[in-house]
């Protein structure tokens, strides 16, 4: 694990000798344990350790760069931004807001979570971190538009690691759209981040995700989660089109009458692995979760899906459902799936599900008896299967974008 990690410490600036000795700490702690793999039942289906190691040699962090270039912006909607390139927070501008109900600002490296001691990526982050964005929405603020997280990558990350932690807090009864947009050139890096988000009493949080082009960047992000009485959390995602993905959702529904919904569809092609990994825990009674995982495959990929429903035995009244399904294009590829209930609770409503199968040949055989040539009908099955991801995206225009994205995506199978 060493001879894999050439680590520089002396090109990560720190303001006090007290940090720059627990980054050394927490580097130790990671190597201690070293990059996760099978045994480790969480990455039951991904070995991350197999991964890294096969696809990366001598990887460092010193990425020095200067950048001054001109970021090209989303013109299909109205919308606030921040910019982030190679997860340092750069910019931003809520032109749309009222400046004094959001705070926006560079999140410290210093300022990071409590170590989630049942995950070495955290050791690893909290050494390298470089920081990444704080964004709080005040009390009783509805933002008018969304915010787009530019989430930009340079040509000279090769062999590099990004590690970057972001916080998120609305406050009682504040509303806000986030859409996580993932550009830049194509090089093959890797990337860990974590994200804490705080979603306070009646208040409500969309999040996107998506991937405008293809990379060869290796993506891990942790998202922990704490929702209060009455609070929404709905976060869709769409990253199709990266070499490796995991994304490693934990929410908390803390009080009353959550609601929590987690909606994906992912297409993946060429070698690509992708994994979702969900645990919802029901801590309160009358609260809601509603997940619905789709993967689209083909080319030697490989989709994961782990979700896991925990239900507190106080937590009466919980509705809680997850489904995934998968659409598998050839013999080489293929879909894992790990769904779980915990339930401690007698007076609940709990469901889970997985299926996968190859496309319907009637399907496409009446597709072609209207003239439609074979390849434009596997296309329309796909964006079929996995447009019902969209019906509840916010804004009219935000979903034509996206359903413009997840086409390009298509049509690159």
């Amino acid at each position: 694990m060493e001879n894999l990690f050439n680590i520089d410490f002396t090109k990560i600036s720190t303001s006090t000798k007290k940090e720059a000795l627990d980054r050394k700490q927490n580097f130790d702690l990671f190597l201690k344990n070293g990059l996760p793999n099978k045994k480790n039942e969480n990455w039951k289906f991904t070995d991350l350790n197999l991964i890294i190691s096969k696809n990366f040699k001598n990887i460092t962090n010193n990425y020095n760069f200067k950048f001054d270039k001109k970021i090209e912006l989303i013109n299909d909607f109205d919308h606030n931004h921040i910019i982030l390139v190679n997860g340092v927070f750069k910019s931003c501008d809520i032109k749309f807001e009222e400046k004094e109900k959001l705070k926006i600002k560079s999140l410290n490296s210093l300022e990071n979570f409590n170590n989630q001691t049942n995950n070495n990526l955290h050791y690893l982050n909290k050494a390298l971190s470089l920081g990444g964005f704080y964004l709080e929405v005040q009390k009783d603020y509805k933002c008018k538009k969304p915010i787009i997280i530019y989430n930009y990558f340079t040509s000279n990350l090769d062999n590099k690691i990004i590690n970057n932690s972001n916080k998120i807090k609305l406050n009682q009864n504040s509303e806000l759209t986030l859409i996580e947009y993932n550009f830049g050139e194509k090089c093959k890096f890797f990337k860990n981040t974590f994200e804490k988000i705080n979603i306070d009493k009646g208040s409500s949080l969309k999040s996107i995700i998506i991937q405008k082009t293809k990379s060869d960047g290796y993506f891990y992000k942790n998202i922990l989660g704490s929702q209060d009485y009455n609070s929404s959390y709905q976060n869709f995602i769409l990253s199709s089109g990266l070499k490796f993905n995991k994304l490693d959702i934990d929410i908390n529904l803390e009080k009353e009458n959550c609601n929590c919904y987690i909606l994906s569809g992912l297409s993946l092609g060429k070698d690509e692995h992708q994994e979702i990994k969900t645990q919802i825990n029901h801590l309160a009674p009358n609260c809601k979760s509603y997940q619905k995982i789709k993967n689209v495959l083909e080319d030697d990929s490989h989709g994961v899906y782990q979700g896991k429903i925990f239900v507190k035995d106080i937590a009466q009244k919980t509705d809680a459902y997850q489904l995934s399904k998968a659409l598998i294009l050839d013999d080489e590829s293929q879909f894992n799936a790990k769904p779980e209930l915990e339930i401690y609770a007698d007076d609940v409503k709990c469901s889970h599900g997985s299926s996968s199968g190859s496309i319907d040949e009637d399907a496409i055989h009446y597709l072609m008896t209207r003239g439609i040539e074979l390849p434009n009908a596997k296309k329309l099955l796909i964006n079929g299967f996995i447009s019902e991801i969209f019906e509840n995206i916010p804004g009219e225009k935000i979903k034509i974008f996206l359903e413009k994205c997840i086409k390009e995506q298509i049509d690159g199978i």
